[in-house]
């Protein structure tokens, strides 16, 4: 059953699918006073994100097709599209120390067309900034919902109708298969790249995107399945899947390119592209071991020679393997050393923020106090941080923000103090 709210600040697009009958809707509510749209949390893009979405922008061919998803990721991608249009990603994309493809670095003459089931940020502003232009049948980007921010939602309704026009709301089954008016939809989607996130990759090419070991669901596959098939399907497109090397659970890190993994929300036959910050491994077309060898080449190093190991003794990977020296830096300090002094072209909030200064503050300290707080080494962390640490500028107006005095007495409070303590040193 379906329910709708009506509000005057919602943007109206046109499209096929933009208009529903009203009796289709179970019930239909009517606010007495306007109430403000949802906003969805802009995640903050680390350093990990944006070599993400610098070694993503390489695949991306001008004339093409882009599908990006909600996330830091897709923030990053839509970032390093636009340093790479306005000629600012050379000297980035130089100094890399990781063995990537040359591939694409220029302007976007042409333009991309874009394609998506959720219109997101990053793509509204490459449509903004001239990237995405490519239009078919009037149209530059047909898109099946969205659920954004408070300055998506107002440059939406601030737009001109003449360009308002040129975004189209269709049916999700437009956007994210090829069935139905298939041969028109083929002439739009040339040189497709479909970008989505994952949580791990493994070794064989299969990837978890939505639930963990226990069986929580913890995003849902969205349209990802159906953007990986269609990049099979269509002759030049193709699927990218992004993830950071590595992730905390338990107080522990841990390396996201695993031997096997708990869930498959993709499976190894649909295997192409995979990125993290440590570079490109494209697996199409590739044979078991070489894909293996690909995706230890982009893997943390600190996991790599385990993770070889256990491919050589499942008889995957020939005994006479030897990782490449090229590949024996992929560690943080390298990723950090190569972007630190871009710093100002790599902001945290690439596409803007609703949040102030002190809840970006709050936003990574939170975050390192999630990682620490689910193990019993990771509490000893912050209370240690949290009575010698080197206080974070910011500490006091944060720990008000957040309903703790400068001196908290509290185990939450002391916690969050360690927290921004350990994030103010970048212990």
């Amino acid at each position: 059953q379906a329910f709708a709210e009506p509000s005057r600040d919602m943007p109206f697009l046109t499209g096929p699918g933009a208009v529903v009958p009203k009796d289709e809707f179970h019930t239909v509510l009517d606010p007495e006073e306007p109430f403000e749209l949802f906003s969805a949390v802009k995640r903050p893009v680390n350093l990990t994100a944006h070599a993400i979405g610098l070694h993503v922008s390489r695949l991306v061919e001008d004339g093409g097709t882009l599908q990006i998803g909600i996330g830091a990721i897709g923030d990053s991608v839509a970032h390093a599209l636009l340093l790479r249009h306005h000629g600012k990603i050379g000297a980035i994309q130089t100094d890399c120390p990781f063995p990537v493809p040359q591939g694409h670095a220029g302007r976007f003459e042409t333009g991309l067309h874009g394609v998506t089931e959720m219109l997101v940020g990053g793509l509204l502003k490459l449509f903004q900034e001239g990237v995405v232009k490519r239009e078919f049948e009037g149209r530059a980007i047909y898109a099946g919902f969205f659920v954004e921010t408070r300055d998506f939602y107002r440059t939406l309704r601030e737009m001109p109708e003449s360009e308002r026009e040129k975004i189209a709301m269709v049916p999700v089954s437009f956007t994210n298969a090829l069935y139905g008016d298939e041969e028109k939809k083929r002439a739009a989607r040339v040189k497709a790249r479909f970008v989505n996130g994952a949580m791990k990759v493994s070794l064989l090419g299969d990837i978890m995107s939505d639930a963990i070991a226990d069986g929580r669901v913890v995003s849902g596959v969205g349209g990802q399945f159906n953007f990986v098939e269609q990049a099979m399907a269509l002759e030049d497109g193709r699927s990218i899947i992004t993830l950071p090397a590595t992730r905390r659970s338990g107080g522990e890190l841990k390396s996201n390119i695993a031997w096997e993994i708990e869930s498959t929300t993709v499976p190894r036959h649909l295997r192409d592209i995979v990125v993290t910050e440590y570079g490109i491994a494209d697996l199409w077309g590739k044979s078991d071991a070489q894909v293996i060898a690909a995706l230890i080449e982009v893997a943390d190093s600190r996991f790599q020679d385990g993770l070889i190991r256990r491919a050589k003794d499942a008889g995957k990977l020939p005994r006479s393997y030897i990782l490449p020296d090229r590949a024996r830096q992929n560690l943080p300090g390298t990723v950090s050393a190569w972007l630190t002094p871009y710093r100002d072209l790599l902001p945290t909030f690439p596409l803007g923020t609703d949040f102030d200064e002190i809840e970006r503050t709050l936003l990574p300290a939170l975050a390192r106090l999630q990682q620490e707080a689910s193990s019993f080494s990771g509490y000893l962390r912050l209370a240690a941080a949290a009575f010698t640490g080197k206080p974070h500028p910011k500490e006091k107006e944060a720990l008000e923000r957040m309903g703790f005095s400068e001196s908290p007495k509290n185990l939450s409070g002391i916690a969050l103090r360690g927290a921004l303590r350990l994030v103010a040193t970048k212990a």
